[in-house]
């Protein structure tokens, strides 16, 4: 059995988000020491070890609640799981494109400043008129708090 601290250490993952799982649902509640402590087995290791590594695929804690749920049934089809999997991959695409096209934007101001004053900063122009861009790049929409947490 492992305290929380251990657990984090062996998985990479910070006290305060494993806590935060246990509290969503994601990991099941811990047993408890005499002491109170949080204790977690192998089965709580393997589970945040995978949320880790969904998360660092960029999956939402939703995604990964719905894959967890489905790792628990291993006789089903795997249709559902290749279904979320392609979704994070179109998300990702987009990601990509939308970072490529603010790639560009920031080359084509750096390579259009004059590197005489800011009255003339091409950067500073184009940043106060977004009419200036060459490409859309608004802000992809807002991630929730809960898929904001620290890994």
């Amino acid at each position: 059995m492992l305290t929380i601290g251990k657990l984090g250490a062996a998985t990479g993952v910070k006290v305060p988000t494993i806590r935060y799982y246990e509290q969503i649902g994601l990991l099941p509640e811990a047993e408890r020491s005499g002491g109170n402590q949080r204790l977690y087995g192998p089965q709580a290791r393997e589970r945040l070890a995978f949320i880790r590594h969904a998360r660092d695929l960029g999956f939402s804690l939703e995604a990964i609640r719905e894959l967890s749920s489905l790792a628990d049934q291993p006789s089903r089809p795997c249709a559902a799981a290749d279904s979320i999997a392609k979704r994070q991959l179109q998300a990702v695409r987009l990601r990509i494109a939308r970072l490529q096209a603010l790639e560009q934007e920031l080359q084509r101001m750096v390579v259009q400043c004059r590197h005489g004053t800011i009255s003339d900063c091409r950067v500073i122009e184009v940043l106060g008129n977004h009419a200036l861009c060459a490409h859309d790049h608004a802000p992809e929409p807002e991630v929730g708090s809960s898929d904001a947490l620290p890994r």
